[in-house]
């Protein structure tokens, strides 16, 4: 079924930020748009800052003044749903209440011709639960935008149990006239992008309950050697935490307390306490005019180093190398099994286990494990651990040693895959589930989590650059540490690397 056509009348309910927001992008599609909202008034002024927002951009040279009166003129107010009758598409953007949202679809359809499609903007209810109610479910859908809508370039088209393709099919060509990167989604608690992303929130925070290392230093690693647009407590601070904890909660509760989607009780606090972030003035960072931004915890060295030796394939590691050598270091290479040595150091990639257990299991002493970066050959910051028997001369050798290359060095607690390779692994797992589950395909799945939050690289080829073998290696060795079920491989990844298949083949 193609999209709907310019012509196609379309209604919006609810004139908060999301359903204006909404709005205006169907009507700058091209759409003649009405806008309700149950609070007299709400629908005008949600057009006039509509206004406000695109003078802005006429004024900042963004935007032709003639395409802002042609958006404008297209936009219309309405104040009971009778109003809304020859609409044919209505899409729903009111409070996350599943009996309210029964109630209007209800209403909806006993009202609406046959053919209009009903369409809600939930971001955690169940699009088979609300349709549930109705006497032609099949043409209820999630049409799932995210917030500011007129920015954020993802759509998750859900489809419940009884939605028809076909409509489906329709909303996804629709979203994509629009200017939007739609993905089909099946049903399921958190869709696609709430659920994927649980674990880039829980492991930071699990990470900051064990004290591995302080907010501002997990947020710069994230950001700087994962390349993640922000770090996960100044995120959740954005985002609110009242909002990320409920919907962390509600995806925890769905899923019948499985432990991977499990609260944080850091969070928990933080919202009891009524810091949520941004908008309540403090969060995990203070938000004040004179706030100062706690800065990263990172290691300096006097040590002096002029040369490494290079044991084996250093896999990944080996991008760094250049860097070594433009620095003036002499690197001596023979045979081994992957590590890097400076004076009394040794260097490896973390696979997962504790510095301590690695080096107990390995026979090595002065083991330092090193972080995943997004890409080693530019990589500005990276994290290290060190074993029980580390000496400071060792370290010291080696954060010298990464200093020559252009690195800050961050020297987290001895905690199993650190923290770039723990929340990437975690979010490629939690993918490959959904994956496995039929939530979506590993395109949209990966589209979905570059296009909705912002991610540097999907986290299914993030998987498979990484290599399947080495990531399931990573997770058993979480696993083990913690023995804890939360960190459980999933299916999917196991059976791929069993066929010797990538999780995009």
């Amino acid at each position: 079924m193609s999209a709907l056509t310019k012509e196609a009348r379309i209604a919006v309910i609810g004139a908060g930020a999301m359903g204006a927001g909404i709005a205006q992008v169907a009507a700058q599609a091209g759409h003649r748009v009405r806008l309700l909202d149950q609070r007299p008034g709400a629908a005008a002024q949600a057009i006039a800052n509509i206004d406000q927002q695109l003078s802005k951009r006429v004024q900042n040279g963004k935007l032709e003044a003639s395409a802002r009166q042609a958006t404008l003129d297209r936009l219309q107010p309405v104040e009971s749903l009778d109003k809304l009758v020859d609409s044919d598409l209505i899409i729903e953007a009111i409070v996350e209440n599943l009996e309210v949202k029964r109630q209007l679809f209800q209403e909806l359809e006993s009202l609406c011709h046959p053919s209009c499609i009903l369409a809600s903007n939930t971001s955690s209810l169940s699009i088979t639960s609300i349709a549930a109610g109705l006497q032609h479910p099949e043409r209820l859908l999630g049409l799932h935008f995210f917030n500011p809508a007129p920015v954020m370039a993802l759509v998750e088209v859900v489809s419940g149990l009884a939605s028809d393709p076909a409509l489906a099919q329709c909303l996804y060509e629709t979203a994509r006239n629009w200017g939007k990167k739609p993905v089909h989604a099946r049903s399921t608690p958190g869709f696609i992008v709430n659920r994927v992303a649980r674990p880039f929130y829980a492991e930071s925070l699990r990470l900051l309950q064990e004290g591995a290392a302080d907010c501002a230093t997990l947020d710069a690693l994230l950001r700087e050697a994962g390349g993640f647009a922000m770090g996960a407590f100044e995120l959740t601070d954005l985002i609110g935490h009242d909002v990320n904890y409920g919907v962390t909660c509600s995806v925890f509760a769905a899923y019948y307390g499985d432990t991977r989607f499990q609260p944080s009780l850091i969070q928990k606090e933080l919202v009891d306490a009524g810091h949520l972030g941004r908008k309540s003035g403090q969060g995990f960072y203070r938000y004040a005019a004179d706030a100062q931004r706690p800065a990263p915890s990172q290691l300096s060295s006097s040590a002096k180093v002029e040369g490494c030796v290079v044991e084996g394939d250093l896999g990944m590691l080996g991008e760094l190398l250049p860097r070594l050598r433009q620095a003036g270091l002499e690197i001596i290479q023979r045979d081994g099994s992957g590590l890097l040595r400076v004076g009394d150091a040794v260097l490896a990639l973390s696979d997962g286990r504790m510095a301590s257990q690695r080096a107990r299991d390995s026979g090595l002493r002065n083991l330092i494990l090193l972080d995943l970066a997004l890409d080693y050959g530019q990589v500005q910051r990276l994290a290290i651990s060190c074993s029980a028997d580390t000496s400071a001369l060792a370290q010291d050798q080696a954060v010298a040693l990464l200093n020559r290359a252009g690195i800050q060095v961050c020297r987290l607690s001895d905690t199993p895959a650190l923290a770039v390779l723990r929340t990437v692994a975690m979010l490629a797992n939690e993918a490959a589930d959904a994956l496995l589950q039929g939530v979506a395909s590993a395109v949209d799945i990966d589209l979905a989590m570059r296009a909705g939050v912002n991610y540097p690289q999907g986290p299914l080829a993030w998987a498979d650059r990484l290599g399947l073998g080495y990531l399931l290696q990573v997770l058993e060795h979480l696993q083990g540490a913690y023995g804890e079920d939360r960190y459980r491989p999933s299916l999917l990844l196991r059976r791929r690397v069993a066929e010797g298949r990538n999780l995009h083949d």
